[in-house]
């Protein structure tokens, strides 16, 4: 349907990057597809395409990391965004430490939380993954990098 996918198009969804590590296997990708979906007890969404690497690897996982990306993490966003996980280990090419129950942290990403893994939910191309956040990144407000600024680049993957 063109004129819904021009008008969702033009809106500018916060960007970030999801990581997982299933205790053999790390991974990560950029994610445009999250929401915060409940206040008490909160709750986050986020959407991984079922073509990616790090869906895979998700799937094995209790626990997921969640970057809110700064106006300064273009570079991130091009790493996660364009570089596919089936090819290439995106953490070699970024700093990166394990972080709460192992999940890998963005060293130049302050602004994150882990969450645990409470449902996933078959949405078509993308599944849901529920979470419930056990622990949350001490960083400043760095505002956030929206869709429009990354919309440029070139999927590693499909949607």
């Amino acid at each position: 349907m063109a004129d819904f996918d021009d008008l969702v198009g033009r809106l500018d969804y916060p960007m970030l990057i999801v990581t997982a590590n299933d205790g053999h296997r790390r991974a990560g990708c950029l994610v445009g597809f999250a929401s915060q979906c409940a206040i008490d007890p909160p709750r986050y969404m986020v959407w991984l395409s079922k073509n990616n690497r790090t869906f895979q690897v998700a799937g094995r996982c209790d626990r997921l990391g969640v970057h809110v990306l700064g106006r300064g993490n273009r570079l991130l966003a091009e790493l996660f965004g364009t570089v596919t996980g089936f090819d290439e280990d995106k953490f070699t090419r970024c700093e990166w430490h394990d972080g709460p129950d192992g999940v890998p942290v963005l060293a130049d990403c302050p602004q994150w939380f882990v969450g645990r893994v409470l449902s996933r939910h078959d949405t078509g191309d993308h599944e849901g993954i529920l979470l419930e956040p056990t622990a949350v990144g001490g960083g400043a407000d760095l505002g956030q990098l929206g869709f429009q600024s990354v919309r440029d680049l070139d999927a590693g993957n499909e949607a």
